[in-house]
């Protein structure tokens, strides 16, 4: 751990009940007020180099010393301030503050690039996405000592969205001793595209995700995955020209989500030429290769712990199918990984948010009693 900054305290459960209620989110699982710290760290970076990240770590005031940490991995944003550590009352630091105020220590990395983070963000990286989550947990683990309570070593997994394929990552590392103290004790993702290649990207043509979102998700792929890999030459080659010139710096980390929206057109057909279509349809080479990783999450290990797999039908964005693939490759190897449908609820108009909103309170109950509460 670098530094702690101390961000805000809500003293009392009606106080997080009132957090939560302008961020979306229900408060009927709030038992204690929380206090919210900020925490940099080291950690590595895509190419194993050393770096720096931050996170946000929220603890339940009058509670027992020893808490069971439960890590989330939030959802897809493009700049940096989009994380948990460095927004309140908000859809990405809602989870945290709510497991906290149900007493147990909410831990939320904010990924490479976001947050206090320096560089670009290597979206759908599942290897960093993984390290800055484990260097979070340490990081958090040599804080909280500072507060009077100490980490135990089951450590209770969830995410949303891009942070469902970052939960795993984090629970298959943890799975395999990666840390010396931490182990995982249950996994609970949400509206995750696991099959990230197979299933999400082919669906972006298909019609089964919202056309301007198909847009953006099409975008952010090719322009992120051709920052670690070689996957095109010019983005000219893949970006119809309209969108070629400008297309990469809406996603430096400095541009905001309104600025990306209109940024990009309505569907993603009037974005691509036929050659960047052709890449999503059926990836190849380095791009191929990329995905093969990305997708591995649900299929290249047996999780010794009990797993849910949340999501909600007709999500618009992440389509339902991944989640199937998930659980059927997890059924293969023996694990048994419930599907919990949360029905549907919107959240600002996205039934894909609604499920994150929606699951929360019942990962926080079956938590809760994995914790023998």
């Amino acid at each position: 751990m670098i530094s702690a900054e101390k961000l805000y305290t809500l003293a009392t459960p009606e106080d997080v009940v009132t957090e939560l209620a302008a961020a979306g989110f229900g408060g009927d699982t709030a038992r204690h007020g929380v206090v919210a710290y900020r925490l940099v760290h080291r950690t590595v970076d895509v190419y194993g180099r050393p770096t720096t990240a931050s996170g946000l770590l929220v603890l339940p005031l009058a509670s027992e010393r020893r808490l069971h940490a439960v890590s989330f991995a939030h959802g897809t944003g493009v700049h940096k301030d989009d994380s948990p550590s460095m927004r309140r009352a908000a859809f990405l630091s809602a989870p945290v503050v709510a497991h906290a105020a149900a007493g147990a220590a909410g831990v939320a990395p904010d990924y490479l690039g976001m947050g206090k983070g320096p560089g670009p963000h290597p979206w759908m990286d599942i290897g960093s996405e993984t390290t800055a989550s484990l260097d979070m947990l340490r990081a958090a683990r040599a804080f909280v000592p500072r507060t009077g309570h100490v980490l135990e070593r089951d450590v209770l997994l969830t995410g949303f969205s891009q942070g469902a394929s970052a939960a795993l990552g984090l629970g298959r590392a943890l799975d395999a001793g990666e840390d010396r103290w931490f182990r995982l004790g249950a996994l609970a993702p949400v509206s995750g595209a696991y099959d990230f290649g197979g299933t999400e990207l082919p669906a972006l043509f298909g019609g089964d995700v919202d056309p301007k979102s198909g847009a953006v998700y099409a975008a952010y792929t090719l322009v992120a995955f051709n920052r670690l890999h070689p996957v095109y030459d010019s983005p000219h080659d893949v970006f119809e020209e309209a969108y070629a010139d400008g297309i990469e710096e809406l996603f430096d980390g400095a541009h905001t989500g309104p600025q990306l929206m209109g940024g990009t057109p309505g569907t993603v057909g009037d974005l691509l030429t036929d050659h960047g279509r052709e890449l999503l349809e059926h990836p190849r080479g380095a791009l191929a290769d990329a995905l093969r990783t990305t997708d591995a999450v649900c299929t290249d290990w047996v999780p010794d712990a009990p797993v849910r797999l949340y999501m909600a039908t007709g999500d618009e964005q992440a389509v339902t199918a991944n989640t199937e693939q998930c659980r059927s490759a997890l059924r293969r190897n023996g694990v048994n990984a419930p599907v919990v449908d949360v029905g549907a609820i919107d959240h600002q108009g996205s039934r894909h948010a609604g499920s994150n909103v929606a699951a929360t309170p019942d990962i926080i109950r079956w938590f809760d009693t994995l914790r023998g509460r």
